[in-house]
């Protein structure tokens, strides 16, 4: 989920979770409640926070996809966190509260942050540092229009009746009503792979939310070195496709998700179209130094083998970060100069900032 949708929701709930108040500060530690918008902002701040790990960018790109959404996203280290900023909220106020009067809307916006996140596909560390293990149920795109409304909604209804929580609480409903409306798409993207996998022994099936519509999804089986892939979507008909011309990027894009009546699966190898390559391929994407991108990659694909002024390249990407119309997102290389030399895993700078 973006960052600002992210702070906002953690406004949101503390806002429904906050009774209204207005006392102020007598000077003495813990003589008054915290007031109410101390406690929406707290929320507000707690909930942006664990997005700090995106530092770890200005460490190295693979440093920060590895750990993105590791300790500061983990539900063992969230009272400490939450700990950390309440208290460093109090000293802020010099006083006037204790850390106690932060805690509770401190924990409610790391609590939204990562809710927000494990329904994204990108994982989150839940259990660090005991566990690196990702978990997550894509059911949203990391950037839903749908979701920030509804926050907004409520946060701006909130401002017009201050002291009534009753905006705020049924924003969260909307929320979780919407969430609930996202499960069963994923649960009709599901049963697609399930119906096409069949004939697949050994298939291990993904979905995955997709850009510009809840109704858009990536459907992933992976068979062996070859993924069988179908962008799906699962409205019934085509009569609600935009009359733009195709020559609009967004019109474009959209118009790769097709209905699932027409089948429209394609077929990808891991290490390339041509079997002849496949063991150097194969080899290449096996190198030591290759090793990060491994662990960062959940569906590794070639895609393309540079020879330019001496230099070998063999660039992959992960299909999780391929979209319509785009370049692949995240695009790595292991390359050497000649024979003699060293193999380097090398970034390809992409669209985007992050890439």
């Amino acid at each position: 989920m973006d960052p600002l949708t992210h702070a906002l929701s953690g406004a949101l709930l503390a806002r429904a979770a906050a009774a209204s108040n207005s006392s102020q500060c007598s000077g003495l530690a813990g003589s008054s409640r915290l007031p109410l918008r101390w406690q929406v902002a707290t929320g507000f701040a707690a909930a942006a926070f664990p997005d700090l790990d995106f530092a770890l960018r200005l460490l190295d790109t693979l440093t920060y996809l590895n750990w993105h959404q590791g300790p500061t996203h983990s539900l063992i280290m969230l009272p400490l966190w939450a700990w950390l900023l309440a208290y460093l909220f109090s000293r802020f106020f010099r006083g006037c509260y204790t850390w106690r009067e932060f805690y509770l809307p401190a924990c409610l916006g790391l609590t939204i942050h990562i809710a927000g996140d494990l329904i994204t596909s990108y994982g989150l560390m839940l259990f660090a540092p005991l566990s690196t293990e990702r978990y997550a149920l894509p059911l949203a795109f990391v950037i839903d229009p749908w979701l920030s409304l509804i926050i907004i909604a409520g946060l701006s209804a909130s401002w017009f009746y201050p002291d009534k929580r009753a905006a705020a609480i049924t924003a969260l409903i909307g929320l979780t009503g919407y969430v609930l409306f996202l499960w069963t798409l994923h649960t009709q993207a599901t049963s697609i792979a399930k119906h096409h996998a069949k004939t697949l022994p050994h298939a291990r099936i993904s979905v995955l939310p997709q850009p510009l519509s809840p109704f858009h999804w990536k459907v992933i089986i992976r068979e062996g070195e070859s993924y069988h892939i179908a962008l799906v979507d699962l409205r019934k008909n085509d009569n609600h496709r935009s009359n733009l011309p195709n020559k609009w990027p967004l019109s474009k894009m959209a118009a790769a998700y097709r209905p699932v009546s027409e089948n429209n699966w394609q077929i990808y190898q891991q290490f390339g179209e041509n079997p002849v390559q496949h063991a150097a391929t194969r080899n290449a994407w096996l190198h030591p130094a290759f090793k990060p991108f491994r662990e960062f990659s959940k569906y590794p694909a070639l895609d393309r083998i540079d020879h330019s002024d001496n230099r070998l390249c063999y660039w992959f990407y992960d299909m999780r970060f391929k979209f319509p119309e785009l370049p692949p997102s995240f695009l790595f290389g292991i390359c050497r100069h000649d024979n003699a030399s060293d193999w380097q895993m090398l970034r390809h700078r992409g669209l985007f900032y992050i890439d």
